[in-house]
């Protein structure tokens, strides 16, 4: 059967080989050292003693027990050939080493094996035979035991093949430290990622959200210092960082550049404590000021800093340091951990959401493609009277155009992107275009995003809040104009998308499926989804993550309602 010829045993050629030549050696060196043809049975009971262990040589028994009989029968063979040489003349008990070179047959294969302590016990086996059958032979009147060449030639073996197997044991040891170092990528991965899921649920809250770990620690840090207002921040790349959470009543415009000359950078760059006279915002208005920024680090490694502000002078003398120092600490790591996540999660999302888009392309959007063909060429071979059939292929291809549009924009929709370089209000202001242009409707943009950055997940978020919003009012509103407004001033944000069209029934976020959506990554960003009616037609969709924007940014510089 099948079954039975997959699993059929099948010799290593160079098992094979090793053996064979190893037997024709030391058959050559016993006719050598006897000069007796009849010792070469030996030579055979060897070879019938190994079959097995060269045709099954996984086997948790055969495989052992197989090398066990050819030690066994090498012991014996070692003994006899010996003592028949030292009657035919040889120094006694030198025969024995024509024999004991195929020691290192059986002992080779458990190293390869891995199986040092197998080899090990072989030895075992061999020097107990070696000496039960040199006390059991009689040469010259004496007993085979009692001559110094046998047992030097015996020792001399077993030393050689006892030194080879810790050698092959020491180098597989050495090895496998060194492949420590060096774990495959995708058994690495695996392994870490199984970590993470397991430590992610093993949390208080299971929750590994950088926002809201950023805002805890801050609220903790001002339990033991003054702070009138006070940030996290976090690289974003391009040597700059963004704010994961702020403090204070009013909002302030943080340095973000860290090759700029300011006590942000030296701490960054020096992972020390520093203390400044000089406010780290920008849109600080003067007066005194005493500014602290504690590094966050993790290892070797500067995740974040924390910055701490006080309109006062010497609101941070060392022990207030001390005590702000020792708190940061354990947020490093648990804020490296949330951050690690956030990006793996990240990567998974848009190599799923790519996954998905090739599919599509590839599979049903040809295929349409294919099927509109197929229409176009009925449509063109149908008889003048069958005005019918004409109509309703003229329909079907009318809706098979309509669905290859929706899957053109469902791909274009899975690809896009918030380029670090472009920003998130290029991203939303690009997708919109171009689902307003393909929909026939007027868009009006109001676009106000800071040179600081939100973190890479949350501008993801966001954009895809923003483009179901913008989908749901070409697909189901019935709209003519479209308005989109972007402000972004991190760590605050808002996207509001209103249309003119018929408006909604349900108002309420779970009411359907898209907007159930948008309310699930709304909350995940820790965001508000709101939507409400439009004066005086249409819908309006907005999320707002954190507090209200400063005074000189665009907010409310979109369309009025009535519009």
């Amino acid at each position: 059967m099948p079954a039975s010829t997959a699993t059929a045993p099948h010799p290593h050629p160079l098992a094979a080989a090793a053996r064979v030549v190893m037997l024709a050696l030391i058959a050559i060196l016993t006719l050598f050292a006897t000069r007796d043809v009849t010792q070469l049975w030996w030579i055979a009971l060897l070879a019938v003693a190994g079959l097995p262990s060269l045709l099954a040589p996984q086997h948790r028994l055969v495989g052992p027990l197989s090398r066990v009989a050819e030690v066994v029968v090498l012991g014996l063979a070692a003994s006899h050939v010996a003592a028949v040489a030292s009657i035919g003349g040889t120094v006694d008990g030198l025969g024995a080493s024509a024999v004991l070179p195929y020691l290192a047959v059986p002992v080779t294969v458990t190293a390869l094996r891995r199986r040092f302590p197998e080899g090990a016990a072989l030895l075992v086996v061999t020097a107990a035979t070696l000496l039960l059958s040199g006390a059991l032979t009689r040469v010259d009147g004496g007993l085979q035991l009692g001559q110094l060449g046998y047992l030097a030639v015996c020792a001399q073996w077993l030393i050689l093949a006892a030194l080879g197997l810790y050698a092959a044991g020491t180098l597989h040891r050495v090895m496998a430290v060194r492949g420590e170092g060096k774990p495959q990528p995708y058994a690495e991965a695996t392994r870490l990622l199984t970590q993470l899921r397991t430590v992610a649920r093993q949390l208080p809250g299971a929750t590994l959200d950088p926002g809201g770990i950023s805002e805890h620690l801050l609220e903790e840090l001002r339990t033991v210092a003054r702070a009138d207002r006070g940030a996290v921040l976090s690289a974003s790349g391009g040597g700059r960082l963004v704010v994961l959470a702020q403090a204070g009543v009013d909002r302030v415009d943080w340095e973000t550049t860290l090759d700029a000359d300011s006590a942000i950078a030296d701490a960054w760059a020096t992972q020390q404590a520093t203390t400044a006279a000089r406010s780290q915002s920008r849109s600080h208005r003067g007066g005194d000021v005493s500014a602290l920024i504690i590094p966050l680090v993790a290892g070797v490694r500067t995740v974040g800093l924390v910055v701490l502000e006080a309109d006062a002078a010497h609101a941070y003398p060392p022990p207030v340091v001390s005590r702000v120092t020792a708190l940061t600490r354990p947020a490093a790591l648990r804020l490296e951990a949330a951050l690690l996540f956030d990006e793996v999660r990240s990567l998974a999302t848009n190599e799923e959401r790519q996954r998905l888009a090739r599919e599509i392309h590839d599979g049903v959007a040809q295929e349409l493609v294919m099927v509109g063909y197929g229409i176009d060429n009925a449509l063109a071979t149908v008889f003048d009277d069958a005005d019918e059939t004409a109509e309703a292929l003229r329909t079907l291809r009318g809706e098979v155009t309509r669905v290859i549009q929706e899957l053109r924009l469902s791909l274009f929709e899975l690809r896009s992107e918030v380029d670090r370089q472009g920003g998130l209000a290029a991203a939303i202001a690009e997708y919109a275009r171009t689902v307003g242009a393909s929909g026939g409707l007027r868009v009006h943009l109001s676009l106000d995003e800071s040179t600081a950055r939100l973190p890479a997940a949350t501008e993801a978020e966001l954009l895809r809040i923003a483009q179901e919003a913008v989908t749901n009012a070409r697909k189901h509103a019935g709209a003519s104009n479209l308005w989109v407004t972007c402000e972004v001033d991190p760590p605050y944000a808002q996207i509001e998308v209103s249309d003119d069209g018929q408006g909604m029934a349900d108002q309420r976020p779970d009411g359907r499926y898209g907007l159930a959506i948008m309310a699930e990554r709304a909350e995940r960003i820790r965001g508000r989804l709101e939507i409400r009616p439009r004066q005086p037609s249409g819908t309006t969709v907005a999320v707002v993550l954190g507090t209200s924007a400063r005074r000189d940014n665009v907010r409310g510089s979109a369309a009025p309602e009535g519009e």
